[in-house]
């Protein structure tokens, strides 16, 4: 699969579909999953950021660059524990792909060791790709995997991981993320929903390569999952430049564990107050989090979305900016373990 990554960095095991697959526009591909089309045989139209947006990237890559280091280091520090020093990277396309290049530079300058990184297709209900895994355990021993994501929203993706793993003795299914608001893994940087800066864009800050697809149509038994690569994004591609700012912060870092904030409910019980509190029918329009309300609004029809500041620009400022170019209702809502929650509109409003 084509990248603007070094393959020193990552070995995307991803089949390259472009174009063989047409990108459908947001409100089209809403309709067509609502009608019961599965979302991973479609490829969402990739957003392209405008200046205005683009300027509030840079700002939020500013201001969270070291908070994102930090908690990229506390993980991976973990992960090597975890491991027994040789861990194998396999990051979770694409939102974990961009941490998992941070985290082998990580541990590679901190223990002068090889950190090999993979990555590879996991889709809800659907599994994770059977064929990546065995290319992956040809090659290592399963007890030195180790699943990386950006971050877990209310947990379908860890559930969807911890089904498709039981095949798999001796492969542990924890996920490794960097934020954790949901508090469903050991294996965390940090437990506060915060703008991880890579999720305030898709392709320009992942290697310009799309979300995974899985059509029988283009990938066949033996495939892995598919990807498309955009080639007219390349003039706004910021991948490594989000890599190499977000780690020069690495330096002096000690891996210094948080303090734990106690809270009331759970992330998945306060998704199931906000399905009641707004009569929502699925759960699966229930996007809780930074990362997840940034996707729904670049990928999704949303309804509304939630927010516990409005004021909070450091964090929802491009949250905010995405509603205002997309028209989309904000509310301030009093959330307890996220600080966004995107809601995504019903079929019969669409």
């Amino acid at each position: 699969m084509r990248s603007s990554y070094s393959r020193q960095d990552v070995e995307l095991l991803l089949k390259d579909i472009t174009g063989q697959i047409k990108p459908m526009e947001a409100r089209e591909r809403e309709r067509a999953i609502q009608s019961g089309i599965h979302y991973s045989e479609l490829l969402p139209a990739e957003y392209r950021p405008t200046e205005v947006y683009m300027r509030l990237y840079r700002e939020a890559l500013a201001l969270h660059a070291e908070k994102t280091a930090r908690a990229a280091a506390l993980l991976a520090e973990k992960i090597w524990r975890k491991r027994a020093g040789q861990p194998v990277l396999v990051s979770l396309a694409r939102a974990g792909t961009p941490v998992g290049v941070l985290i082998k530079h990580y541990l590679e300058r901190k223990y002068g060791k090889p950190a090999p990184h993979y990555s590879i297709s996991i889709i809800r209900d659907r599994g994770i790709d059977r064929n990546a895994m065995k290319y992956i355990l040809a090659r290592h021993e399963g007890k030195q995997l180790q699943f990386v994501d950006g971050w877990i929203g209310k947990g379908t993706i860890a559930r969807e991981l911890k089904k498709a793993i039981a095949d798999y003795p001796g492969v542990s299914p924890e996920l490794a993320v960097l934020s954790d608001p949901a508090r469903l893994t050991g294996l965390y940087g940090t437990s506060e929903d915060f703008l991880i800066p890579s999720a305030c864009l898709n392709a320009p800050v992942s290697g310009l390569f799309s979300r995974t697809v899985l059509n029988e149509k283009l990938i066949g038994p033996e495939d892995f999952h598919g990807a498309v690569y955009y080639p007219e994004l390349e003039g706004c591609d910021v991948s490594y430049e989000f890599i190499h700012t977000v780690e020069q912060y690495f330096s002096g870092l000690d891996g210094i564990e948080e303090e734990e904030e106690k809270r009331a409910v759970t992330g998945y019980e306060e998704a199931v107050q906000i399905q009641k509190a707004f009569g929502v029918s699925q759960m699966n329009y229930i996007k809780p989090g930074i990362g997840e309300t940034t996707r729904v609004l670049l990928r999704r029809i949303p309804w509304k979305v939630l927010v516990r500041d409005r004021g909070d620009l450091e964090n929802v400022g491009h949250i905010l900016r995405l509603c205002q170019e997309k028209q989309v209702e904000v509310e301030e809502y009093p959330l307890v373990n996220y600080k966004a929650c995107g809601l995504i509109r019903e079929l019969s409003d669409v």
